[in-house]
């Protein structure tokens, strides 16, 4: 279980950082006057990517209005392992296959917590009904101790007064 916790955790604190340097790189400078991302080509990354809406090709040094109808840029305006967005030092292929695995480790984290949760809770379960079967034989076994102590007293008491019968169908044969 204590693997489980460090991998979460682990995957916690990188998603944390990754989020911090993405507010920390877009906050860091000042957002200037709107100005169309075509006016920013042949200048630098860092000058285009000012503007969230805009992507900066290395390859042919353009800066671009990103396609909002498309997820992902297609590859006649910019290949993926040269466009940029964000943040200059990560292309769009990185990106793609580190937040691919980011949230397969998170996928698998969460079934592998509940799975061991579910387990843990069966486990639980079949300890608390093995607990209430030995409740359950030892109340009975004080039970029948007491019933037998019970009759042992009644029987000392019919012999005492005369009231034993060795058959039990005697009084059947008296008549």
């Amino acid at each position: 279980m204590s693997t489980v916790y460090a991998a979460s955790v682990s995957v916690f604190v990188l998603i944390f950082c990754v989020f911090i340097l993405a507010t920390e790189a877009q906050s860091s400078t000042p957002a200037p006057a709107p100005v169309p991302c075509a006016d920013r080509s042949n200048r630098s990354c860092s000058e285009c990517l000012q503007n969230v809406t805009c992507l900066w090709c290395t390859s042919t040094e353009r800066c671009v209005d990103y396609p909002v109808r498309n997820i992902l840029p297609p590859n006649s305006l910019c290949p993926l392992n040269d466009a940029r967005w964000g943040v200059c030092w990560v292309n769009f292929q990185i990106l793609i296959i580190t937040m691919s695995v980011l949230a397969g480790v998170i996928i698998i984290a969460i079934l592998v917590c509940c799975f061991c949760c579910c387990k843990c809770e069966r486990m639980g379960n079949r300890k608390e009904d093995a607990k209430a079967e030995r409740q359950t034989r030892a109340r009975k076994a004080r039970q029948k101790a007491r019933r037998t102590e019970m009759q042992l007293r009644h029987d000392e008491i019919r012999q005492k007064y005369g009231l034993a019968k060795d058959n039990p169908y005697a009084r059947m044969d008296d008549h």
